[in-house]
């Protein structure tokens, strides 16, 4: 599968450019999960379908969608299908699991093959992951926190099926989550945390998974938006980049984190945004193409797509819009009547 690889080259750190490179990252993402004879593709196979999912959704901003191959795409979509849970795992024969089935129900909305899904089996997997608490666990093994919870609240969204959440209960554990600082913790009684351990969860961020779910659930008038947006705010540095929490250091992927939940509560103009989209731009590697972390890392799939999604969200020229709640191409989650309350930054002319 040709998205389906982590990293495959490094950043120069005094080698970076002023504008996106758009023809190298939709290079760098064709050729991913072709070095199947390295140990990298074999240790990732438990990120393969997110991966997936972040290439191509990356290549749908970049108005690129048809880069890689669709059937071959759709065909490994359903060969991580987990007859036995009534789910999907991250790579075949992998046990089936929340993250990567929003992930799967994601990839195959955008190639239009929803009917390839057993609607039924996944929306009775997702609600038997539901806790006395109100929180989701990720599979039958028991870990819970709101990251999830925001999986299981939107896939059950793009099914059409969130009628038969118990909302409520999603609500109360999400404000037992809420801190004096406006922000939310990964567990109830947890610190405010922007982002956290994306290698376990694709929608890593613990702010934005809460907020996310609470704009899809109508309510976000659990929020103080206002302490919320101004602790948000403070996580950008003086070279632009964002962090996660106080004394940590930037990440381009925060840039989405950071910026979606300040999409969602319309205070995306409290950061300096040209320093942001400097900053990401800079995480860009010149020769393959690609985006990293912070200039002079590894580029990666992940950072490469919510870098190029803080981008869109900032308004950048050229790019796809991108609905910030459920990280999908605009178009489809309008046309699929579930747009919320969002406002990005104008896009920009070339």
């Amino acid at each position: 599968m040709a998205s389906s690889g982590i990293s495959t080259s490094s950043v120069s750190a005094t080698e970076n450019s002023d504008k996106l490179l758009a023809d190298l990252h939709v290079s760098y993402i064709q050729k991913l999960g072709q070095s199947k004879d390295d140990l990298a593709y074999h240790l990732t196979s438990h990120l393969r379908l997110n991966a997936i999912y972040w290439g191509f959704t990356a290549l749908s901003m970049l108005n690129k969608p048809d880069a890689l191959d669709r059937e071959e795409m759709i065909e490994f979509v359903m060969s991580c299908w987990d007859e036995e849970t009534g789910a999907f795992g991250a790579h075949p024969q992998h046990d089936g699991h929340l993250l990567s089935t929003l992930s799967a129900i994601q990839i195959l909305i955008m190639q239009d093959a929803l009917d390839r899904l057993d609607v039924d089996r996944i929306v009775k997997f997702i609600l038997s992951l539901q806790q006395p608490s109100g929180v989701f666990a990720g599979d039958a093994f028991g870990e819970t926190d709101t990251r999830f919870l925001y999986c299981a609240v939107n896939a059950l969204s793009l099914l059409g099926k969130l009628d038969l959440l118990d909302r409520e209960k999603v609500v109360e554990y999400l404000q037992r989550c809420r801190n004096y600082d406006g922000g939310f913790g990964s567990v109830a009684g947890a610190e405010s945390h922007a982002a956290q351990g994306f290698l376990i969860m694709t929608f890593s961020s613990i702010v934005f998974t809460c907020v996310a779910a609470l704009a899809i659930l109508d309510r976000l008038d659990v929020v103080d938006v206002d302490t919320l947006a101004w602790w948000l705010a403070e996580r950008q540095l003086p070279n632009g980049g964002l962090n996660g929490r106080p004394e940590k250091l930037e990440d381009v992927c925060y840039s989405f984190w950071v910026l979606s939940a300040m999409s969602i509560l319309n205070k995306v103009q409290w950061l300096d945004v040209e320093k942001l989209s400097t900053f990401i731009l800079s995480a860009q590697d010149p020769e393959g193409g690609g985006i990293a972390d912070r200039p002079g890392d590894m580029v990666d799939v992940f950072h490469t797509h919510f870098g190029i999604a803080g981008l869109s969200i900032l308004g950048y020229p050229g790019l796809v819009d991108l609905d910030p709640v459920y990280c999908m191409p605009a178009s489809i989650i309008e046309k699929m009547g579930l747009k919320k309350g969002y406002k990005n930054l104008e896009r920009k002319a070339f």
